[in-house]
């Protein structure tokens, strides 16, 4: 059989690329398509001989020019319309009255259903521990909450610690969206979260910072979150700590 001939749309930084290549099934990346410039800066980092295209997909296939702009029009409303929601967040640091149809609420904005479907999660023993993905020897100050977000947002972190066996999944609003886009790190493993959050009620905002801080909490990094999402070691991933943006090797996961 003749290799195949695959054509890649919305390639972002080239996971399908990746794993194509590790299937060992016979076949040739002739083209790869993404507006986004960072990710076909890694794409192409990493894979130098594909043909890679900076168009939209609605461009490739010469839809009528009414009817593109129509469609590119409800996608830019469509996107106004989620970011717009995760700008102001409706939250109250008062748990006692934050509460469901079903289940009141324990800290958080959690549920005991939640809290025990984490642990039932975080109890799988055949998953791994989110530390053997972690970058040990980097220097990861930068990626910590800030004091006035970390206020802001509290009560929408999904947090986890580093011998969690879970995270949510890692969006493109990652580090600038806080709903939805995907788990913090909680480095202090010693805190109880539970303590911190539940002694916030009646704390004035400087003390609420205070608590909030003894997390230490951060995001992952991009080497991190390709570790997560299964890249090899020669992946190259964006370096932002340096003045420059440069490539680096995601380290090796054992």
């Amino acid at each position: 059989m003749e290799p195949l001939r695959v054509l890649e749309l919305y390639s972002g930084i080239g996971g399908m690329h990746q794993a194509l290549r590790e299937s060992c099934i016979p076949a040739q990346v002739v083209a790869a398509v993404d507006v986004n410039n960072i990710a076909n800066e890694v794409y192409n980092y990493n894979f130098p001989h594909t043909q890679l295209l900076a168009k939209t997909i609605e461009v490739l296939m010469e839809f009528p020019k009414n009817e593109y702009e129509h469609t590119q029009k409800r996608a830019i409303d469509a996107e106004n319309t989620i970011e717009g929601k995760k700008i102001e967040p409706n939250v109250s640091f008062d748990s006692s009255k934050q509460c469901s149809e079903k289940e009141a609420i324990l800290f958080k904005l959690e549920t005991a259903g939640e809290i025990e479907r984490k642990h039932q999660q975080d109890s799988d023993l055949s998953v791994q521990m989110l530390k053997d993905f972690l970058e040990d020897d980097a220097d990861t100050s930068q990626y910590f909450l800030p004091p006035k977000p970390l206020l802001r947002y509290a009560l929408l972190l999904d947090i986890v610690k580093p011998t969690c066996r879970r995270s949510m999944c890692f969006t493109k609003g990652y580090g600038r969206y806080i709903e939805g886009t995907g788990s913090v790190l909680q480095t202090a493993e010693d805190v109880q979260i539970e303590n911190i959050y539940k002694s916030l009620t009646s704390l004035s905002q400087e003390e609420k910072i205070k608590k909030l801080l003894m997390l230490k909490l951060r995001y992952f990094t991009p080497k991190e979150i390709a570790n997560l999402h299964g890249f090899p070691p020669e992946f190259g991933m964006w370096d932002t700590c340096g003045p420059q943006l440069s490539f680096i090797k995601c380290p090796k996961i054992h």
